[in-house]
């Protein structure tokens, strides 16, 4: 791939992105994003030749780019607090600098949960857990989270950090109402949701003693 296909792709994903989170995936048309990436839509259609492929490596990147801040999560160098505090203010930092990624994912997720499993399918939640098992057993123990949890565990955590994005034109002005400066709130979570987490954990190994 040449220099000028690397850059014209990086525009390409750069108006799809944001042309996918403002009207969605039905709503987006092609020509919406050639015109938003300053190129034809014979040159669009070259590179991505349905909406359907050029959603699915949209979306890929975007996880791509996620999952890549989350690497130090899967290190053996952090304790699992550690790992959690890392992952909300990574997570939260993200959310925030692409705040309509949340609601765009929970309705595709609500309108077509095929697409989403399809694009999600290389992805090895086993392995995943595996992996962390073998880094904190001890500490896996001592909280009392066993494979059957994770679940409620992983909706939890990543809830706490996702749903004001999802339901900001509700939340923000309920926080008006009450002086709340939206921005302030969601630095704050960083350290509550983490707080929060290790306080319910915390509760666990005490109530499971």
């Amino acid at each position: 791939m040449t220099e000028d296909d690397r850059q014209t792709e990086e525009k390409i994903f750069d108006a799809a992105s944001i042309v996918f989170q403002e009207k969605g995936m039905d709503g987006a048309r092609m020509q919406d994003i050639a015109n938003r990436a300053g190129i034809n839509k014979a040159l669009l259609h070259y590179y991505f030749r349905t909406k359907d492929l050029l959603f699915e490596a949209v979306f890929q990147k975007v996880a791509g780019r996620l999952f890549a801040k989350f690497a130090p999560v899967l290190s053996e160098g952090l304790t699992l607090e550690d790992k959690l505090r890392f992952f909300y203010r990574e997570h939260i930092t993200f959310m925030k600098e692409n705040p309509r990624l949340p609601a765009f994912i929970l309705n595709e997720i609500n309108r077509h949960p095929e697409r989403i499993k399809k694009i999600t399918r290389h992805i090895d939640f086993i392995k995943l857990w595996e992996t962390i098992e073998k880094q904190h057993k001890e500490e896996l123990e001592k909280y009392n989270i066993t494979i059957d949890i994770v679940p409620q565990v992983m909706v939890s955590i990543a809830a706490l950090s996702v749903f004001p994005f999802a339901a900001r034109g509700i939340i923000e002005g309920i926080f008006e109402s009450l002086g709340v400066d939206f921005d302030k709130y969601i630095e704050d979570r960083k350290e509550f949701a983490a707080d929060f987490i290790m306080g319910a954990l915390k509760n666990r190994q005490s109530t499971n003693k």
